[in-house]
């Protein structure tokens, strides 16, 4: 595998960035408790599946409170669509209650406090910390994990493994957004099963031969 050079990384993204000078997520949310639960329903499912049900949702429950009083069941009625509903609404009411006794009902700006709440992994966490807290994190989902060693900007075969060597090759100026470009391009340009070469901004820096 051939990681691109640091010259290289640059000129990604800051092709990347004068296309898409301010990426934001594709998840609707109206405040940090909201894009917390919406990133939880998110696994496995679309971001347009899942606003589709959390438009409603948040309309009624948009408070850790709010949600506790919706309830399990009520909460069921709004997010079946989505796959593993069952799981998930376990999970949102959980963290709602964990909210409550642990933080006021707010949502923490610390990734080993976030990663406490039922249904919240590292990724998760990390893409509260980016999006809400501005914190230069590096969520790692399917896209990333897929686009980021494909295409030579990071080595690895794990979440992990991959965020790390992200973390070190960016270009600091390029870090908080860095996510938001990538996994774009992994769902729109670099798709897995027919990806747009012609179309790439990048094709000629790529190193996937």
């Amino acid at each position: 595998m051939t990681l691109l050079s640091p010259e290289e990384m640059t000129e990604v993204f800051t092709r990347w960035q004068a296309e898409n000078p301010e990426p934001a997520s594709e998840l609707e949310y109206v405040n940090p408790f909201t894009l917390l639960v919406a990133v939880v329903l998110s696994a496995q499912a679309t971001d347009k599946g899942v606003n589709k049900a959390t438009g409603p949702l948040f309309k009624i429950a948009d408070t850790p409170e709010k949600m506790l009083a919706l309830g399990e069941e009520g909460l069921i009625s709004y997010i079946k669509t989505i796959g593993l509903y069952k799981n998930k609404a376990k999970h949102v009411i959980g963290l709602s209650q964990k909210l409550l006794d642990d933080f006021n009902g707010q949502v923490p700006e610390d990734r080993d406090k976030l990663m406490t709440l039922p249904g919240v992994g590292r990724k998760t966490a990390n893409v509260v910390l980016n999006v809400i807290f501005h914190q230069p994190t590096m969520p790692v989902d399917t896209h990333l994990l897929r686009v980021s060693p494909k295409i030579g900007l990071a080595e690895g075969n794990s979440p992990e493994s991959v965020e790390k060597s992200l973390l070190e090759r960016i270009p600091k100026e390029f870090l908080h957004n860095a996510h938001h470009w990538i996994l774009l391009h992994g769902r729109y340009v670099c798709t897995a099963r027919n990806p747009k070469c012609e179309e790439c901004i990048i094709k000629d820096i790529c190193k996937h031969n």
